[in-house]
């Protein structure tokens, strides 16, 4: 029996890197999937990449800090399905690396309308879906720098910490009405997000190794699967807990 046979699933951000490594891990789990990204050709590429392995995929185009439009996302699910059984709300931005007194009010903004507001946004409308149902399971992406912080990212950090957060009120919440709610803290990933931030740094990339004790960065993959697990019932008492995918990284 596959981990997720039979369940209908929504992704978030699933033209990215972990959104489409997860889009994959969903699908060879055995869910039908919605696949949310902000850009149609993401959706779409990570849509094709799913039929390519047998899996089943819909889209939407959504931007997540828009909470009309994730409503009409989640909405579209329900209606095409029934149900929606889990979601893994993986949308997220970096932001610049700036220095706190020089990060641009704007840029704060925009990390914080689309890593916490559009966190906030899914949620609600998964979690009226799932609480009607009388189950459900929902898998935030938070980070490492959910729990500790790094310099020249207040933005980014102050969004993650703000998702665990989400993640553990709302897992309080619903625990006695069937649906679990949990996070994935993930270290670095090796993805296009830190290519960007270190594109013009090599040393900032080397500082990135150095700092997990497994002396790589983490595969998308990875991510996923403890995505795939956290939504599956093979995780059914666990609720309220962020996971680190980090290579030892907050265990220093």
């Amino acid at each position: 029996m596959k981990a997720l046979e039979g369940k209908v699933a929504l992704i978030t951000g699933a033209g990215g890197g972990i959104g489409t490594a997860a889009a994959l891990a969903f699908a060879r789990g055995g869910a039908r999937l919605h696949l949310l990204d902000a850009e149609e050709e993401g959706a779409d590429r990570a849509a094709a990449a799913v039929r390519e392995v047998g899996g089943e995929a819909s889209t939407a185009v959504a931007d997540v800090s828009d909470h009309a439009a994730v409503a009409d996302a989640v909405g579209a699910v329900v209606e095409a399905h029934g149900r929606l059984d889990c979601a893994f709300n993986n949308a997220g931005i970096s932001g610049p690396l700036r220095e706190f007194l020089d990060y641009p009010d704007e840029d704060m903004q925009r990390v914080l309308s689309v890593n916490l507001v559009g966190v906030w946004n899914c949620m609600q409308e998964e979690l009226r879906a799932m609480v009607g149902a009388g189950a459900g399971a929902i898998v935030n992406s938070s980070s490492g720098l959910g729990v500790v912080a790094s310099p020249s990212m207040s933005a980014y950090v102050a969004s993650k910490h703000a998702v665990m957060g989400l993640t553990q009120a709302a897992a309080l919440e619903y625990a006695s009405k069937g649906v679990r709610v949990n996070a994935v803290l993930p270290g670095v990933i090796d993805t296009a997000m830190p290519a960007r931030l270190t594109e013009d740094s090599p040393d900032t990339r080397r500082l990135m190794l150095a700092a997990h004790p497994m002396g790589r960065l983490g595969k998308a993959e990875e991510v996923a699967a403890a995505a795939v697990w956290l939504c599956s019932d093979a995780a059914s008492f666990v609720t309220g807990h962020g996971m680190a995918i980090d290579g030892g990284y907050l265990s220093q």
